[in-house]
């Protein structure tokens, strides 16, 4: 017997009645998907925060820490390493933004700490709904 669970929010929906006009299904199923449960929102709001705020903290940090070696005359910082410093780390805070969303568990458990083991098939997930709503 087949398992038949419920689909993520964002997965494509797999259509039993595959014969059924493109009318038809429109009518009956609206055109947004279901919203993202509560706790897995959480979740992803959560990771988001850290994996984007650290980082954030630390590009601004730089700025504030060349400052003061260059107005207590410790060290001569140029700009130019300053900027490449805070600029890294904003990168790095917006690569934050994609591994918060990706890394979240979709399931009831929210999954290890990192959550390095969801990425991949939320990945994939997400290029099957992407697939699945350019044939549609």
């Amino acid at each position: 017997m087949a398992d038949r669970r419920n689909s993520l929010p964002f997965e494509p929906r797999r259509s039993e009645e595959g014969t059924k006009s493109k009318s038809k299904r429109s009518a009956s199923q609206p055109k947004s998907s279901q919203p993202i449960p509560k706790p897995v929102a959480n979740r992803m709001a959560r990771r988001v925060a850290i994996a984007t705020g650290i980082p954030s903290i630390m590009g601004m940090g730089v700025f504030v820490g060349s400052y003061f070696l260059v107005s207590r005359q410790i060290m001569d910082v140029p700009p130019g390493i300053t900027l490449l410093g805070s600029g890294g780390f904003f990168l790095l805070g917006l690569g934050g933004l994609s591994y918060g969303v990706l890394s979240a568990s979709w399931e009831q458990d929210a999954g290890s700490l990192l959550g390095f083991e969801h990425i991949k098939p939320n990945i994939q997930r997400m290029r099957k709904s992407m697939r699945s709503q350019k044939q549609s």
